[in-house]
């Protein structure tokens, strides 16, 4: 995320390089989930658990939707200040995706190596949309420079709870916990990364870059096995 957005306040990449991005991230996600996640769930066979789990997780990101587009649309047109509301919602999205990594770690080494790659390309896209929205209101580089940094450090000590908690939960617990962060990174692929993907004009060649990602952990997924 540092990286990108170091990158982007010196020049901000264009839009079809974004989407791609965008895409690409969406499809690698979305596979660690069909991969990972979801097998695991069947696997445990915890039918009530999995189903609160998950309503939870969809409930919870709906709610957080919700309040921060309610947030963003306030302070729309505003210039020179910090968007409070973007970088609310960017928060929590990294705070979610932290949960989730240290979540993927417990349930398996493997879950949790596959899970950094998609989250850390889904980063590297927010790294560019942060520096951009902040870029667009103006704030000068130094502090994009260190908003970016305070949202990075968010996300690894997201992920070090999510982590520590992760290791208290065994069983059906456990099995609801991974059902949660299941909703919460569906979520993540069709609200987030493919939304904001798809607000350029599509093409064949952007629309195959989810493919791409989905194939590459998908691929890796069968090496492994």
């Amino acid at each position: 995320m540092l990286l990108a957005g170091g990158i982007a306040t010196v020049r901000i990449p264009g839009q079809n390089l974004r989407s791609a991005v965008l895409h690409f991230a969406a499809g690698v996600v979305f596979a660690v989930v069909s991969a990972e996640f979801i097998p695991d769930l069947v696997h445990e066979h915890k039918i009530a658990t999995t189903a609160i789990g998950f309503t939870l997780g969809t409930a919870l990101m709906l709610t957080i939707r919700s309040w921060t587009s309610r947030a963003e649309s306030a302070e729309k047109g505003q210039a020179g200040r910090l968007p409070s509301g973007f970088l609310m919602a960017t928060g929590i999205d990294l705070a979610i995706d932290g949960l989730m990594l240290g979540i993927g770690f417990v349930a398996g080494a493997k879950e949790g190596i596959l899970l950094t790659v998609a989250l850390t390309i889904e980063l590297l896209s927010l790294g560019i949309a942060t520096t951009a929205n902040l870029t667009g209101k103006r704030i000068p580089q130094r502090k994009t420079l260190i908003v970016l940094a305070g949202l990075s450090l968010l996300f690894v000590l997201s992920a070090v709870t999510g982590g520590l908690l992760s290791q208290a939960f065994t069983g059906v617990a456990l099995a609801g916990l991974i059902a949660f962060g299941t909703a919460a990174l569906l979520f993540l692929v069709t609200e987030e990364l493919l939304t904001e993907a798809h607000e350029i004009e599509e093409s064949p060649l952007l629309t195959a870059t989810f493919f791409a990602g989905f194939l590459m952990i998908f691929l890796l997924e069968m090496l492994t096995k």
